[in-house]
Parts: C-alpha cells; sequence; structure tokens
C-alpha cells in the first residue's frame, strides 16, 4: 500500500516521538526498530522528507506503546481483548490501559507484539478475583455470549425470593464483566457483542445483561447495532452497550457514523506499485518482485470447483449459502472466525482466467480498520481467526469520542474541592 503522508500535527508528533526516542537510543537502533536507514532517519528529522503515516505508531511502541503509565487521562482495563482492537480506540483519546485479560494463547502473542510495557497480561479472567484488579474509570469487553440460564430465576420469581445478577448470570462470562462492575464501580463501560444478542433465547438472554446493568448496577445504560460499513468496506453489525456510573447526557447522535458504501475494498488491497508496504511483513503475503500477492492465497481448482458446485446446489434448492466473489470496488460480508477455512465469505475476483483468492491477513488487518502499524507474529490460520473475532477499531474510535468528554467531565466533578461551610 503506498504510504501517506502525516499532517502538519501527525508530522510534528513523530518529530517529537523520534526525539524521545533518540534520548534512549542510538540513532542505528531507532532506524532499525523502523527498518529504514540512518541516513533516511535523518531526511525524517530535519524535514527533509515528511515520514509515512504509520511512523508515529511505530515509535510509540519503541517507547512502550501508549501513554506512559500515569499519564493518560482516564484509565481504563480491557477485558477479553482479542488483539486490542477496542484499546486502540480508547489509547487514542487519552486513555491509560492498567490491566489487560485475554485467555487464548495465540491472541496474547499479537496483543503483546503490538502493546508493550506498562502491565503484565492475565489469563483467564474467571480466575481473577475482582478485588485484584487495579482501580479504573472505563471497562472495556467485547465478552463472549454464552447461553444463561433463565429457568432458575423464573423460578425464583414465581416464589417471590430475591436474587442479584450472580444467581441470573453465575456460569457465563458476562458474571465476570457484571462482579467486576459491582466491585470496582468505573464511572462507564462499554461491551461489544454480535448482533443477535438481542434475539438469543427470545430476547431473554439481553433482558438479563440490561436489567443487571440497569436494576443491579444501576448504571444508565445505552445500546446500538452499529454496521462497521460506515467506516470500512465491510458488512459488520455488532452491538454496542455503553454505561454510565454517573447522570449523564448521552445520546447516540453523539456518535458520528459517516454513510455507508464510501469505502470499497480496493482501499485495503495489496497495490501493484513494486513499492514495498511494510517492510516488517517481508515477503509474507506479497511478492514486491512480481507485483503480486503470494501464489498461496490463490483458490486450488480442487476447492474453487467444490464452491461452485456447493453454490450451485443451494441455488436450485432455493438457498442462498454460496461463496461472496468481490472487486476492487465492492463492499464485503461479515469476515468471520472460519475465513482460514476456505475464505468463502470474501473472495477476491482475480479475472476469468485465474482462480479468485482471499484476502491476505494484512488485508484483514485493513479490512478491520487497524493501522498498518499492526504487526501480525503468528500464522495465517490464526490470523484469520483473530481479526475474524476482532473488532471494527473505527467504529470503536467513533464511540469512544462521543464517551471521552463525559468520562473526563465525571473526574473533574469528582476531582473539584468541596466549598467549606461559611
Amino acid at each position: 500500500m503506498k504510504t501517506t503522508a502525516l499532517t502538519t500535527a501527525d508530522h510534528s508528533a513523530a518529530i517529537a516521538y523520534l526525539a524521545a526516542a533518540r534520548k534512549t537510543h542510538s540513532q542505528e537502533s531507532v532506524a532499525k526498530h523502523l527498518k529504514v536507514s540512518p541516513r533516511h532517519l535523518r531526511r525524517w528529522e530535519t524535514g527533509e522528507l515528511p515520514p509515512p503515516a504509520h511512523i508515529a505508531a511505530e515509535l510509540q511502541r519503541l517507547l512502550n506503546f501508549g501513554p506512559l503509565p500515569g499519564n493518560g487521562d482516564f484509565k481504563f482495563i480491557d477485558l477479553f481483548a482479542g488483539i486490542g482492537g477496542i484499546r486502540l480506540a480508547f489509547e487514542a483519546i487519552g486513555g491509560e490501559c492498567v490491566f489487560t485479560s485475554e485467555w487464548d494463547s495465540y491472541a496474547q502473542k499479537t496483543y503483546t507484539e503490538n502493546f508493550q510495557g506498562g502491565h503484565s497480561l492475565n489469563g483467564d479472567i474467571t480466575q481473577i478475583h475482582e478485588k485484584d484488579i487495579p482501580e479504573h474509570d472505563v471497562l472495556l469487553g467485547g465478552f463472549p455470549c454464552q447461553p444463561f440460564s433463565i429457568a432458575g430465576v423464573s423460578k425464583k420469581n414465581a416464589l417471590g425470593r430475591a436474587h442479584g445478577f450472580a444467581d441470573a448470570t453465575q456460569g457465563t462470562l458476562f458474571f465476570d464483566v457484571a462482579r467486576i462492575i459491582a466491585e470496582q464501580k468505573p464511572r462507564a463501560f462499554l461491551l461489544e457483542n454480535v448482533k443477535n444478542l438481542q434475539s438469543h433465547d427470545k430476547g431473554r438472554t439481553f433482558d438479563v445483561i440490561l436489567k443487571t446493568l440497569r436494576d443491579e448496577l444501576g448504571y444508565q445504560v445505552f445500546c446500538k447495532v452499529i454496521d462497521g460499513a460506515h467506516f470500512v468496506p465491510q458488512h459488520r453489525e455488532r452491538i454496542i452497550i455503553v454505561g454510565f456510573r454517573d447522570p449523564v447526557i448521552f445520546d447516540w447522535d453523539m456518535v458520528t457514523l459517516p454513510g455507508k458504501g464510501q469505502h470499497t475494498l480496493g482501499e485495503i488491497l495489496h497495490k501493484k506499485t513494486g513499492e514495498p508496504e511494510l517492510e516488517w511483513d517481508g515477503s509474507k503475503y506479497y511478492d514486491h518482485a512480481k507485483h503480486k500477492v503470494l501464489d498461496k492465497y490463490t483458490l486450488t481448482d480442487k476447492l474453487w470447483a467444490y464452491l461452485q458446485a456447493y453454490k450451485k446446489k443451494h441455488q436450485e434448492a432455493g438457498n442462498g449459502f454460496g461463496f461472496g466473489l468481490v472487486t476492487p470496488d465492492s463492499v464485503t460480508r461479515t469476515l468471520s472466525a472460519r475465513y482460514y477455512k476456505d475464505g468463502s465469505e470474501i473472495l477476491v475476483s482475480q479475472g476469468s482466467k485465474k482462480n479468485p483468492r482471499r484476502l491476505t491477513p494484512r488485508e484483514c488487518a485493513r479490512l478491520m480498520g487497524f493501522p498498518d502499524s499492526m504487526r501480525i507474529p503468528v500464522s495465517d490460520t490464526r490470523a484469520y481467526k483473530q481479526f475474524g473475532n476482532s473488532v471494527v477499531v473505527p467504529v470503536m474510535s467513533a464511540v469512544a469520542r462521543a464517551m471521552q468528554p463525559l468520562i473526563l467531565e465525571s473526574i473533574r466533578q469528582e476531582q473539584q474541592p468541596i466549598p467549606r461551610a461559611a
């Protein structure tokens, strides 16, 4: 992908990061980290050349990615963190991550590669006591949806017995979110899940969640399904649940959503410019000498024949199952965690004389709105799963920007001195 120059403000930030890095690192070591020559680095420092768009983030990583401990405008925790998509959004508005939990070891590898320093990464949240989690202003989590035991709650209601969220949600991962909120009482939270959470078990699952957050824990709660197609060339509808501890004036109109269809697949595909896109990717995905995506991403004749036959079979039966063939002008279907199996939901056309291909992991990262500074240290199979399970980063960023002034105002109000009595 051809690099784009930073804006004036971003250029100043990159220069500032360069100056900070040079206080503790030699010119050679900084250049090595950025995978450029020392001469090229000097040209950025002197202003002879503008640095490419990913340099600021790369320098942040060298300096321990994100705000230095204690320097954030507010503190947040990252639960069910995956590869850090929600964290990226809240660091961008000045937040400091003080606790992370992610159980999958491969996701941990990607996360730690991209978010270095600050604190250790914790594993299974079910094994961590809520009192051991550091104080924080905001709780973030894309919690997995699990079946809720509604029968026990209904029985207690019929008998007139009181019960709390522990009875309603015990055995689900949402219980861990609830017990942490109950203990730590953060100013705000953001939870993300699949759109179908609302209809799961005829709506009863979602009802338990809302009653827990509102009635049991006392938060103002706001919910909205947002399609990633507002920001990226992918239809991906996810429900966002936002909550505030103190009374606030919040409305979803505060979240700026550009019109859909403004972004098409061509924006995120590897470009045949002959210019290396990301030197830390090397030749993992793209043959820069031949100016083409590696052949391994093109479907074999056997797999392509199978997918065509499968689609024809279901079309004849009146079903809509089948592959999704896309071009640079397309907006894709939802990228799923099973993409590694056959890539059928998003197959990039390569013309009538060549089988279509899968997206590369780098293209999947872009499709989810991750910056090119995002490093992908795992196998293709793991990378596909990780991006398919992740969030659309710009969606999270839009919601974070709407929440930011309310979070900061809550902190300001608490820090105001109590006036003395006359």
